[in-house]
C-alpha cells in the first residue's frame, strides 16, 4: 500500500497512532468486562484521586449524560462510588474504591504491553525525543490563541 502525502501530515500521523493505539488497548481487554471507556475513567479519577463529574466529562471529551452511564456502569461494578461534593450541593466527586484495585492493575499491565509494542525499533533517546516533542507540541496548543 503507497501511503498519499496528504496522510504524513503530523495531524493525521497523531490522529492514526492514537486510533491504533485504542484499538491495541481493546483487543488487549478482550475476555474482561471492562470496556476502554471505563478503563479511561477509571485511570483518571486513578491519578486525580477525585474528580467531579463534569470535569471528568471535559477531560474525556464526552457528554455528561454519557459519563453518567459510564459511572453508573463502574457503580455497579463496586470500582467508584459517587460521594457529594462539599463545594457544591448539586454536584458529586468520584472516587475509586479498594475493589478497582485488581482492575486498574489488569489496566496498567496492558498499558505496559501497549507502551513496549510503541517503542518497538526506537531507541531510548528516539522515544525520549518524541515524548518531548509531543508535550511541547501539546503546550503550543494549550497555550494558543485564536487570531
Amino acid at each position: 500500500m503507497t501511503t498519499k502525502p496528504a496522510m504524513e501530515t503530523v495531524g493525521f500521523l497523531l490522529t492514526d497512532a492514537s486510533r491504533l493505539m485504542r484499538q491495541a488497548f481493546q483487543r488487549r481487554l478482550e475476555g474482561s468486562n471492562l470496556t476502554l471507556a471505563q478503563a479511561r475513567v477509571l485511570l483518571y479519577v486513578e491519578r486525580n484521586e477525585t474528580f467531579r463529574q463534569i470535569e471528568l466529562a471535559d477531560l474525556l471529551e464526552v457528554k455528561p449524560m454519557n459519563l453518567v452511564r459510564l459511572i453508573d456502569q463502574l457503580v455497579q461494578a463496586g470500582w467508584v462510588e459517587r460521594h457529594p461534593d462539599p463545594l457544591d450541593r448539586r454536584a458529586y466527586q468520584i472516587k475509586l474504591t479498594e475493589a478497582a484495585q485488581p482492575v486498574l492493575a489488569q489496566i496498567h499491565t496492558v498499558l505496559e504491553l501497549l507502551r513496549a509494542d510503541m517503542r518497538r525499533g526506537l531507541s531510548e533517546q528516539d522515544y525520549e525525543q518524541l515524548k518531548q516533542t509531543l508535550i511541547q507540541v501539546r503546550d503550543n496548543l494549550l497555550t494558543s490563541r485564536p487570531s
